[in-house]
């Protein structure tokens, strides 16, 4: 059987692609490397604006994660000694990857897909139709999608080689804490920042458990008992915690240009590019670049049009729509990275001038 699409890595981004894919009557194979559930490193953080998307998306089984998530209707940061507070208006939902990747993959599974987990894609070839060796089995398909993450063996030579020899590390843990704020809070310090917020998860009640993330230098700090001490702040409020997961950790973070297309495969989610965890939209990215890529494929299903037709509208979508979020990312992690004491005054006016703080938050959507 040739498959009409193939897709490496079942997150977020490649079952959004395979849904979408399939209901719109392609043949879709759908591979990933690991089971579920399983934790990732994440921020769990969903954008309003992909709330919608979601639901459309997920099974009527799961919709009760979208339903019962807590919403995170405000934002602080702690930077230089000043806090930014401001609003998330309409109010973001907090879910734990435990549960929603788990739930994306089996609404894949109830659906005409053809799933394999613990199956690790060994190599590709051809540029259309693909020719994939996954483990002991070999498929066949017209399209390839890369959904395999930030760093993987599919990971392109340009970005490899933007590896740099100071090394960033992300590490996450869940955490009870008696009284949790429905809001996300990031804490910035010399070398990486930590954000906080309530996280939904099926074996626990509202404002229970709340979500550490971090993304840290590994000279700074390398488990998540020492990114804790970074902040003052931070280190005050961690005391009344308790240890819910055990932490888990990821690396290399690698921050580039998107990279829509490698050759004839398409690449969505992480797999085109890394956003900065602090913007709290890399699974809104995943969920519509996936959704997008397969929107774009539909014409090339149907015979109305060629592979490098729907790869190059791919590739002007992704820009027109997308791309904005990885600019302004890459702006405010350059200004983080300015002498502290030009950084301090410009957040103590912010810190004055609500507007100023809400634009930062808007930009990023």
């Amino acid at each position: 059987m040739i498959f009409d699409l193939a897709i490496i890595g079942g997150g977020p981004a490649g079952c959004a692609a395979a849904i979408a894919a399939a209901g719109r009557g392609a043949r879709v194979l759908l591979v990933e490397r690991s089971r579920f559930p399983r934790h990732k490193v994440c921020g769990e953080f969903v954008s309003a604006e992909s709330l919608g998307l979601l639901a459309e998306l997920l099974a009527s089984d799961f919709q009760h994660l979208i339903v019962d998530a807590p919403r995170i209707s405000k934002t602080r940061i702690f930077v230089d000694g000043t806090t930014l507070r401001t609003g998330i208006d309409p109010p973001a939902a907090s879910i734990a990857r435990f549960d929603l990747d788990s739930a994306l993959w089996d609404t894949c599974m109830a659906s005409a897909i053809e799933c394999c987990a613990e199956t690790t894609v060994r190599s590709v070839e051809g540029d259309g139709p693909f020719r994939i060796v996954a483990d002991n089995q070999v498929f066949e398909a017209s399209a390839l999608m890369n959904a395999s993450g930030r760093w993987s063996s599919f990971t392109s030579p340009a970005v490899r080689a933007r590896n740099e020899k100071r090394k960033w590390i992300g590490i996450k843990t869940h955490y009870h804490e008696p009284a949790a704020s429905p809001s996300v809070d990031l804490y910035f310090f010399e070398g990486g920042y930590c954000g906080a917020q309530p996280v939904g998860a099926a074996d626990n009640g509202f404002g229970t458990r709340i979500n550490a993330c971090a993304m840290v230098r590994a000279d700074v700090a390398n488990t998540m008992s020492d990114v804790l001490k970074q902040h003052p702040l931070l280190f005050e409020r961690s005391r009344s915690w308790a240890s819910l997961t055990e932490p888990v950790s990821t690396s290399p973070l690698v921050f580039h240009d998107p990279e829509p297309m490698q050759g004839a495969m398409l690449q969505i989610g992480d797999a085109a590019t890394f956003v900065d965890p602090f913007v709290g939209d890399g699974i809104s990215l995943a969920l519509r670049s996936g959704v997008l890529a397969a929107e774009c494929l539909h014409s090339f299903f149907r015979g109305e049009g060629s592979l490098e037709q729907a790869a190059a509208l791919y590739r002007s979508k992704y820009r027109e729509r997308l791309s904005h979020v990885f600019t302004v990312s890459s702006m405010l992690r350059g200004l983080l990275r300015w002498p502290r004491i030009v950084r301090r005054p410009m957040f103590s006016i912010a810190s004055r001038t609500p507007y100023l703080a809400r634009r930062m938050v808007k930009l990023t959507r």
